[in-house]
Order: C-alpha cells, then structure tokens, then sequence
C-alpha cells in the first residue's frame, strides 16, 4: 500500500493531506531491519506492507491498525456525543487521527459501544468498526457490564435480594434482574448487567428505595479498566484484550 494511502486510511487527512506530510519530510518509518530508529520517507507513493507498520507523523509515534479498538476512562462532566448540549464531548479526549478515520458511513472515526451519562465514570469501549458496535450493542449477546455503584443511603440483604430476583421498571412491565450483586460496603453496591436500558442502574437502584449517588464503570465482560488508565486517558486493545471481552 502507498505511504499516502496508509496515512489516509489511518485518519491524518485527504490523500493531498497526506502526501504532503511526507513531502515535507514530517513522516518516518520504523524500518524492520532498524526497529530503533524511523526513517523519513519523502516520496508518498512509495509501497509498504501497511500490517503491523509503525511510523511517526509530526513527532509523534502510531500503529498502523486496519480497525480501531480503543477503551477510555471516562471522566465525570462530559458526554458521550459528537455534539454534546451541556458537557464537553468524549471525543475530544482523541487525537484528530482517531476522530477522522474514514469510514464508508457518513460518520467518521471512532465511535462509542454504547453510551454513559455525562455523570457516569469508567470503562467506555470506541471503535470503527460497524459489526463490533452492532454485536457489543445486541441484546442476544448479553455482555456483562460490572458497575461500581455509591449510594445514597445504607445497605441492606433486602435491597440485594430484590435487586438480583428482578425490579418493575416504569416503562417496562417485564422485571429487570441483575446478573450479580453485592454490597462491597454500607454505600458501595457492584452491579452487574447484561442489557442497556436507558438510566439502568440508577433506575433500578430507586425502585429498592435507594439513590445513586456515584456511578462507574469497572469491566466489560473479562475486561477490566486498568488501575494505571488514569481519567482522560485511552489506550489501544490487543488481541487478548479484545478476547477477554467475549470471554
């Protein structure tokens, strides 16, 4: 693949963009046989074989990915929206590569699975890849979510029981179970889903006569939020991060 084309495909702007870029001598390779130390390239349609490529552009180092698979940690007081009303948006936690991926959709670049309110903290999956949000999102895949929940008001055996054998939720008359629940502590409830329903947890919290008063988000599936991910930050999903998911 050209140079220019691999830079297009990763988000750095049209392909006059890009061949720009490496007309000015602002990109370098990571070369097989010199791993250390890129080498500028200035010629935009020179060919490499774009899997497992690593470059630098203006600086800064990237991974050739033909999909991208991000996890963040959503800080409090910002939205999951390319257009936010209130809070800043997720995606400006992003290098514009990530936000302007092509994609054949009107859409580009990354995008959240699923959503958490702006108040709500914790583990949020993106990706540019249509069929991952489509199987991450369906109701048939029922992929655990583990909540860490602060609540307002004392804990109790009752409210955990009620919460594991199912609540009435007032758009829905079919009760809402928990897949596990336990209180960590007085205030601290872990909760664990495998369906998205609008306000889910803080609902379900008030129909035990409780209020939630802090939300996180700790894992999805076999994937945990890393302790050293602080909030604002992201990073990129392996292989195995990405197994542990469906796991």
């Amino acid at each position: 693949m050209q140079l220019q084309d691999i830079l297009y495909s990763q988000g750095f702007g049209t392909r006059r963009v890009c061949a720009g870029l490496i007309q000015q001598g602002l990109v370098q390779v990571y070369m097989p046989n010199e791993p250390l130390a890129p080498v500028t390239c200035a010629q935009a349609a020179t060919e490499f074989v774009a899997e497992g490529l690593r470059f630098r552009v203006q600086g800064v180092d990237w991974p050739y990915y033909e999909r991208a698979y991000l996890m963040l940690h959503k800080p409090t007081a910002t939205e999951c929206s390319q257009k936010p009303s209130t809070y800043p948006s997720i995606y400006t936690l992003l290098p514009s590569p990530l936000r302007l991926r092509p994609q054949k959709a009107a859409v580009q670049g990354v995008q959240a699975v699923g959503r958490l309110d702006q108040d709500t903290t914790g583990l949020l999956l993106l990706t540019d890849d249509g069929k991952f949000i489509h199987r991450m999102s369906s109701p048939r895949h029922h992929v655990p979510k583990v909540y860490e929940v602060t609540v307002k008001h004392p804990l109790d055996d009752k409210q955990v029981q009620k919460l594991l054998s199912g609540v009435v939720l007032d758009d829905d008359p079919k009760p809402v179970r928990a897949a596990a629940c336990e209180a960590v502590g007085e205030f601290h409830l872990r909760l664990t889903l495998t369906e998205g329903k609008y306000h889910q947890v803080k609902r379900m919290v008030a129909a035990v006569s409780n209020r939630v008063e802090g939300l996180h988000r700790s894992q999805i599936g076999g994937l945990r939020l890393p302790d050293d991910l602080a909030p604002g930050q992201w990073k990129w999903l392996t292989a195995a991060d990405l197994a542990q998911i469906s796991a």
